[in-house]
């Protein structure tokens, strides 16, 4: 954990210090070491979220670009259920920035608990991962929309697409780009991935409620982006039911002009 409370506020790991965990309120000591990232653990063994996993530098780089009051907040739900999660903005949006692998159960469960959720996906914790998305956004000549920009991906062209399609919260991979982040939209299925180029900047302002990107909830950003999406997604469908209507018509006449140059389907002359 990045904070602990010591003597009651907040505080970040220095040598020597004392606290308690602010989920469940048992004695923590600073590690300060020089292999880890300096963090808070339990005095003793023990775990009291079991969605918690161990932070990266990449975890730190993405909290601090938010109040600290925003970080590490507990969530409870109406049943008592608890969890920490990583940022809490004053919109109530749910932050959370995933390094290691998740399986698709604690991914719905995590969904259905925080209800308002993002998920910012390392990207670079496999190598292969951005190697195969750039090749294949390098590859794809033609956008799906260049208004807002979006790709048409195959969904096999890279593992994370896999790891995360479907019904899903909004989902951004981050590979390392300075300035970019890819928003993987819910009209992905078992076939096709659609991502859309997103700014880093944008993101941080948007939950960040700064300026006049800030002054409008999330949704409402990626609102449109979805709808014309889907929009275009539902016309290319309705477009290939035609051209297979057409296909079937086509194919239909040539049997027959073929029957008829042939003979094919006449009653044969009795002698």
């Amino acid at each position: 954990m990045k904070l602990s409370f010591v003597d009651g506020i907040r505080r970040e790991p220095e040598k020597g210090l004392m606290g308690s965990c602010i989920g469940c309120g048992r004695p923590t000591i600073a590690k300060c070491g020089t292999t880890n990232i300096w963090h808070w653990a339990h005095k003793a063994n023990f775990v009291c979220d079991r969605w918690w996993e161990n932070e990266t530098e990449w975890h730190r780089n993405w909290k601090s670009q938010f109040p600290i009051e925003w970080q590490e907040i507990v969530h409870e739900a109406d049943d008592g259920e608890k969890h920490i999660a990583d940022v809490k903005t004053d919109k109530n949006w749910v932050l959370e920035f995933q390094h290691s692998f998740l399986n698709p159960e604690e991914r719905k469960a995590r969904n259905e608990f925080y209800k308002k959720i993002v998920w910012v996906v390392d990207g670079t914790r496999r190598q292969r991962d951005k190697i195969k998305f750039l090749k294949a956004i390098d590859e794809e000549t033609r956008p799906h929309s260049t208004d807002p920009l979006v790709y048409k991906l195959w969904i096999h062209d890279c593992k994370l697409f896999e790891e995360w399609q479907g019904p899903n919260s909004a989902v951004f991979f981050d590979f390392g780009e300075e300035d970019t982040l890819w928003l993987l939209l819910p009209s992905s299925d078992d076939i096709w991935a659609f991502v859309a180029k997103f700014e880093r900047k944008k993101f941080i302002e948007i939950h960040s409620g700064l300026g006049e990107l800030g002054s409008k909830d999330f949704q409402l950003h990626i609102h449109d982006m979805i709808k014309t999406v889907s929009h275009k997604i539902a016309v290319q469908r309705v477009q290939s039911q035609q051209q297979d209507v057409l296909q079937v018509l086509r194919q239909a006449q040539a049997n027959r002009a073929w029957q008829q140059r042939y003979g094919f389907g006449r009653s044969r002359r009795r002698f």
